[in-house]
């Protein structure tokens, strides 16, 4: 019996361990390649601390250290090249003190590498963590610096990696003309379900850089990553793409409350150790919303009670009540709508603190820019009501699907 019990612990643990396969990324393929797409010429480096191999070893060390590889200038989206910098913070050009190279700052005067800055290179290399969600903006970094190679006739090379919320989970409407911004700086969904590799791909094929301009792209690919995995199960360590984005699910909250968070009046968990996990605000009864929300039978999610105080923010010491988010299974849940249920449901249970009217002008603006319209706002306020806009945010969701499916390369 002992010896039956034995066998079936070990068949078990063997099966768990079976379903983390461990995923290599563009920079392992291009380590293993011995860096030959690089041999003989000036690179320029665009990454941040995300970019690592396995072994959590930067990047940068690894290309600077590369004996057949010169490194001549790295690059720097938000944050900074080794996350030195906050979320917003204007960053100046200056010099990495681990290689004294010179490090470009893309979120300072310019977000785009200009002539003067790509003097000396010959290929731009792009090694960056995403989290697969149109307004975080190191996608559009990319896509200005993809601008930029091509005006320069710098080749362009992006080291692949995993969407963290896999391949096939697409949500959102496209950006519409008036919206295009940092955040929302192409003509795709909200979540797109592309690695940046296939992204690149496909900004580059379906000519939506500017002025329709193509690069001399490169992708060097992964393995073993199925469009199926999110990034629990890619046996890859996570490294925070920005402070409020500390673990792997992150992403999926990020997508959850992230859009509504815009509007500055209802706590998203940012400020407190939960960001994008949490509604809450000082009018809302706890186990009331909870019930409430609970009742929608949402699939793949539940919403529990919590009272939180936040300890840095515009609600910084304020006691807030509401709900925390727990995504249970990513898969079942569209994300996007549950930022939208919870306003519904607050404004059943509160309609004096409607978040939009509550909201000034700058938060408005930028919560359209973000959502890439102002059409889902203007329909959505009209009744407070998820179903009015339900099909607007997903009109353009199989289209785009049929086109991104020419560049998988997974």
């Amino acid at each position: 019996m002992i010896k039956n019990i034995f066998i079936l612990f070990i068949l078990t643990t063997s099966l768990s361990y079976a379903k983390v396969v461990k995923v290599l990324t563009g920079i392992e393929n291009l380590k293993e390649s011995n860096f030959k797409i690089l041999e003989g010429k000036r690179v320029g480096l665009i990454t941040n601390p995300t970019g690592v191999d396995s072994k959590l070893k930067s990047t940068i060390d690894i290309l600077y250290e590369a004996k057949n590889v010169h490194l001549v200038a790295l690059f720097g989206p938000e944050h900074g090249v080794r996350g030195d910098y906050a979320a917003g913070d204007i960053v100046e050009t200056y010099t990495d003190p681990q290689t004294n190279l010179p490090v470009f700052s893309l979120y300072g005067r310019t977000r785009k590498p200009t002539a003067e800055m790509l003097k000396g290179v010959d290929v731009l290399v792009y090694d960056i963590q995403d989290i697969g969600c149109r307004s975080y903006t190191y996608i559009s970094t990319m896509g200005l610096a993809m601008e930029a190679a091509a005006e320069n006739n710098i080749e362009f090379v992006v080291l692949d990696r995993p969407n963290p919320l896999g391949g096939l989970k697409v949500e959102g409407n496209l950006v519409e003309d008036g919206y295009f911004s940092f955040v929302s700086q192409f003509k795709i969904p909200y979540v797109y379900g592309l690695t940046c590799g296939e992204l690149a791909k496909l900004l580059n094929e379906e000519k939506m850089l500017r002025d329709e301009k193509q690069c001399k792209l490169t992708v060097i690919p992964m393995r073993n990553w199925k469009r199926e995995m999110l990034f629990k199960d890619t046996g890859l360590e996570w490294v925070l793409t920005s402070p409020h984005v500390p673990h792997e699910y992150s992403p999926q909250y990020y997508v959850s409350t992230g859009i509504m968070g815009e509007l500055g009046i209802v706590s998203e968990g940012v400020g407190y150790t939960l960001p994008f996990q949490v509604l809450a605000a000082d009018w809302i009864n706890a186990n009331v919303l909870a019930e409430k929300m609970n009742s929608l039978n949402l699939e793949g999610v539940i919403f529990r009670p919590i009272t939180i105080k936040p300890y840095y923010g515009g609600d910084v010491n304020k006691e807030l009540h509401g709900v925390q988010i727990h995504i249970l299974n990513s898969n079942l849940v569209n994300l996007m709508s549950l930022q939208f249920l919870f306003m519904q449901t607050n404004n059943e249970l509160y309609p004096e603190y409607n978040p939009f009217k509550m909201a000034d002008r700058s938060a408005l603006n930028m919560f359209d820019k973000v959502m890439g319209t102002s059409n889902i706002r203007e329909q959505f306020v009209k009744r407070m009501k998820y179903d009015d806009i339900k099909d607007y945010l997903e009109k353009d969701i199989e289209k785009f699907k049929e086109i991104s499916k020419k560049y998988y390369i997974y």
